[in-house]
């Protein structure tokens, strides 16, 4: 008797899910069916639910993909975001990064357990989203690790984690590796103990040529902690506060002579630009909020002792004036335990960065490339520079040539580099668009972070593994 083709996949389905169920992760149900979000290929099927710790997440499988023949993309997502965790984040991220199931590749991504500075525990969410997907739709061929900002660090940091076989007391035999290459792009990648430099910068300079966050009639608080816990200044409030002070909403015929002035010396500064300045004082009241107040109960991780700031019309009175803070050397070794990518890969490994990116500065993968060789794991390191001011997405082209190049790396030994993987992106067929979407710059090397953020002193945090200026 000949089934009907529905009912066929129906029973192939459910069979692979009890058997698969054997293997997820113990406390842990399965996912369900569900429709899948708008933007995804014809034929895509797609799961999701809750975890049992509260991550929420999303799984997506191309038509006609094959777990024996197939590759699975386990994406961490950047941010962080802040606030208890929402299917939608998972969701907008399925969405952004569809091109992977465009690409025939199945695709996993969480929400993560909680918002907020939390690196090893995103990490560990995203492990065992890993294994909730291996459970539902099989073993892959090969899986690729994507960390994306933020989420970069934190594919860094289970990267030096993860990279035992699964086991399973039902098996003879180890079971596959659970990630075989890692991807990073627009990554942050310093660890948070360098990347929120420039924010206490900004955040001191703003103040000092501002006065309004906090303003003279609020009770005053460290710069450091971003607000305080009782605080409920909102976002549109700051936002009317920085234009108030600098015009950045405004056209430059429409700003004073003051807010001009303001405005030019704390971008040059800072080396913002000026549409830029906000939502890094975003960062720096509500994402120091949560890093000082929450994660590191009331203690500094924050300083800029010894920065010597440039840029103003009178440097002297600038470095008179400006808050200086000193970081509590324990809460700056608890954020490096927790933050901090220590450079000691074990997995081919390739990252991909707009030049002219304003969030995560290119400048942050010298520091990364320096504590990779320093580990001596430069032989699992490719970088990879583009003509990108965007940070959240580079280009399709881009995207799949770089998986592409690490699948190769990994099942045919040849390790990529920048004229290699510019020569792939051109070879690509015209879906991609390669024409405009292949902006590789096959020459360009970053500065040091230094260069770009100013050299401070620091304290000693005595963290094994993760390198000091």
């Amino acid at each position: 008797m000949k089934l009907n083709p529905v009912l066929a996949a129906l029973l192939l389905s459910t069979a692979v899910f009890s058997a698969a169920a054997q293997s997820a992760p113990s406390g842990t149900t399965l996912p369900a069916a569900a429709t899948c979000p708008t933007g995804l290929p014809e034929g895509a099927r797609c799961l999701n639910g809750r975890d049992y710790l509260g991550a929420w997440y999303w799984i997506a499988v191309p038509k006609d993909w094959k777990p024996e023949t197939g590759v699975l993309v386990v994406h961490a997502h950047g941010g962080p975001a802040l606030g208890e965790p929402t299917l939608a984040r998972a969701t907008a991220d399925l969405q952004r990064w569809n091109v992977m199931l465009r690409a025939g590749h199945a695709w996993a991504g969480s929400s993560f357990r909680q918002g907020g500075v939390e690196v090893l525990a995103a990490g560990e969410d995203t492990e065992r989203l890993r294994q909730l997907t291996v459970a539902a739709i099989g073993q892959p061929r090969r899986t690729l690790l994507h960390g994306q900002s933020w989420g970069a660090g934190v594919a860094a940091r289970m990267a030096e984690r993860y990279v035992t076989p699964d086991i399973d007391p039902r098996r003879t035999t180890p079971g596959a590796l659970p990630y075989d290459a890692v991807l990073l792009t627009s990554g942050v990648l310093a660890g948070g103990t360098r990347a929120y430099d420039v924010r206490i910068d900004l955040r001191v300079l703003y103040q000092a040529l501002c006065s309004n966050h906090p303003k003279p009639d609020e009770t005053a608080y460290p710069l450091w902690m971003g607000l305080p816990p009782e605080a409920k200044l909102s976002r549109v409030e700051l936002a009317e506060r920085v234009d108030a002070c600098l015009g950045v909403q405004r056209k430059p015929a429409e700003r004073s002579a003051a807010q001009q002035q303001r405005l030019n010396t704390l971008t040059r500064v800072v080396k913002l630009p000026e549409q830029e300045i906000l939502p890094h004082l975003n960062w720096a009241t509500w994402h120091f909020q949560d890093i000082a107040m929450r994660k590191l109960k009331g203690r500094n991780p924050f300083g800029n002792e010894g920065v010597q700031y440039a840029g103003a019309p009178d440097d002297t009175a600038l470095n008179r004036d400006v808050l200086r803070y000193r970081a509590d050397p324990a809460a700056l070794a608890e954020l490096a335990r927790d933050t901090d990518p220590t450079g000691r890969l074990l997995l081919p490994t390739l990252t991909l960065h707009g030049i002219d990116d304003m969030t995560a500065f290119v400048e942050m993968e010298s520091y990364f490339r320096d504590n990779v060789t320093e580990s001596g794991a430069a032989d699992r390191l490719v970088q990879v520079y583009t003509a990108d001011h965007e940070h959240s997405y580079s280009s399709d082209a881009q995207y799949v040539s770089a998986v592409g190049a690490l699948l190769d790396w990994v099942d045919k030994g040849n390790k990529p580099d920048a004229a290699g993987l510019a020569q792939r992106c051109k070879a690509l067929p015209s879906q991609w668009q390669p024409a405009s979407g292949c902006r590789i710059r096959v020459d360009y090397q970053p500065a040091s972070l230094d260069s770009r953020v100013p050299a401070r002193r620091r304290a000693e945090t005595a963290t094994p593994g993760v390198k000091r200026p």
